[in-house]
């Protein structure tokens, strides 16, 4: 056979001669290093996972740590981040990993409205940082935080906000995270869900265009709000101490029994003490 060497077996099976066999075992191990090379690639993607575990909302007896290992102060963070890791909002959305980041921006008072402080984050996909002209990828979501003197402004506020977002949507209702309530907006761009928890105000924004989305909005935004509210509840002033129990009543003096008939009272009978 011209071009191919090959030697004769006792059976006469044909083999193939040392420099084939060379060539077949280089052709395999190849193969098996394209196949580890996807496997290592396919690691690096992080596929939507709603799955991830929600954290719990705190309670008053919950330890919770600062980053210096303190309690966290009470004001919002000026870090995004001790709120949703850019990580976990990248599992969530299905991103590539180590490729989105997160804009802080603190906004200002606003005594008028008994607004005390304001936070905005903006989740990106791109995997740039916020380093000069900043990450310019596609928005995952928005969050806006507002942080009122007390709880009564906040609602205040948030219903102003809410009657006004509902005016221009197609579609609104009202919900309610934990025991948190809300009102989910839904406009053709973007879907908005407003929540009032405590002295704060959350306002969530997740573009119809965002990246990974698998699911509808009216389970993605809910998600969120339940991972991020449990960082953000150890960062509000304590709350108020409620109203002390009412006393109890005093007890009625012990009524003495009838006399039976024949009988004269306890008290006038000879001999008693």
């Amino acid at each position: 056979m011209a071009g191919c060497s090959v030697r004769r077996t006792r059976s006469g099976t044909s083999l193939p001669s040392p420099a084939n066999r060379l060539r077949h075992r280089r052709i395999a191990l190849l193969a098996g290093a394209a196949l580890l090379t996807g496997v290592i690639s396919g690691c690096g993607i992080a596929s939507g996972d709603p799955g991830i575990a929600v954290p719990t909302f705190a309670t008053e007896e919950t330890a919770v740590v600062g980053a210096d290992g303190g309690p966290p102060p009470i004001a919002l963070p000026t870090d995004c981040a001790r709120l949703m890791d850019p990580e976990q909002a990248g599992a969530l959305f299905g991103q590539a990993l180590g490729s989105v980041s997160v804009q802080s921006v603190r906004g200002v008072a606003e005594p008028a409205v008994n607004r005390t402080e304001r936070t905005a984050c903006t989740y990106r996909a791109g995997g740039q940082a916020f380093d000069g002209p900043g990450n310019r990828g596609p928005v995952l979501y928005q969050l806006n935080i507002g942080r009122y003197g007390d709880a009564a402004s906040a609602t205040r506020q948030w219903q102003l906000n809410t009657n006004a977002e509902r005016s221009n949507a197609i579609a609104s209702r009202d919900v309610t995270v934990g025991n948190v309530p809300g009102v989910l907006i839904e406009r053709p761009d973007e879907s908005t869900l407003a929540l009032v928890y405590g002295v704060d105000t959350l306002t969530f924004v997740l573009p119809v265009a965002a990246p990974g989305q698998n699911r509808s909005a009216a389970e993605t935004l809910p998600d969120l709000a339940q991972r991020i509210i449990p960082a953000l509840t150890p960062t509000q002033p304590p709350t108020v101490e409620p109203p002390a129990p009412a006393a109890t009543p005093a007890a009625p003096p012990p009524v003495a029994p009838a006399p039976q008939a024949g009988r004269a009272p306890a008290e006038d009978t000879p001999g008693t003490t």
